[in-house]
């Protein structure tokens, strides 16, 4: 991971990394939020995180604008997509920008409870 090597990557983290395409065999290098939790990261290795996207593209079930840009480390206007997902582990990371701010996190957490089974 470049720019913070020695930092670690913690629950949400707003991270840049190649993230998965669901629908092929590639990724594109985008920004991500870690909504895994530290047991996951510290047990596993493995990091659960939600797409992060310009506010721009068309709404989807579950999106939670970003409210604050400083905080996540974002240069415009954003959204975190809760229904696209990836598992990745440590080594995919490139950097880590920012942090999803507290209320924003209340709101993926609640999207993210309605799309997971019960």
């Amino acid at each position: 991971m470049t720019g913070s090597a020695d930092r670690r990557i913690r629950s949400w983290d707003v991270v840049i990394l190649p993230f998965p395409f669901a629908d092929r065999n590639a990724a594109k290098v985008r920004p991500a939020v870690v909504v895994s939790s530290e047991a996951l990261h510290d047990r596993a290795g493995k990091y659960f995180l939600a797409m992060i996207t310009s506010a721009g593209h068309a709404p989807v079930e579950g999106d939670v604008e970003i409210s604050d840009l400083g905080t996540a480390g974002l240069p415009v206007d954003s959204i975190v997509r809760p229904s696209k997902l990836a598992t990745v582990e440590l080594s995919a990371f490139r950097k880590r920008i920012g942090t999803l701010p507290a209320a924003d996190r209340r709101r993926v957490l609640g999207s993210l409870h309605r799309f997971l089974a019960s």
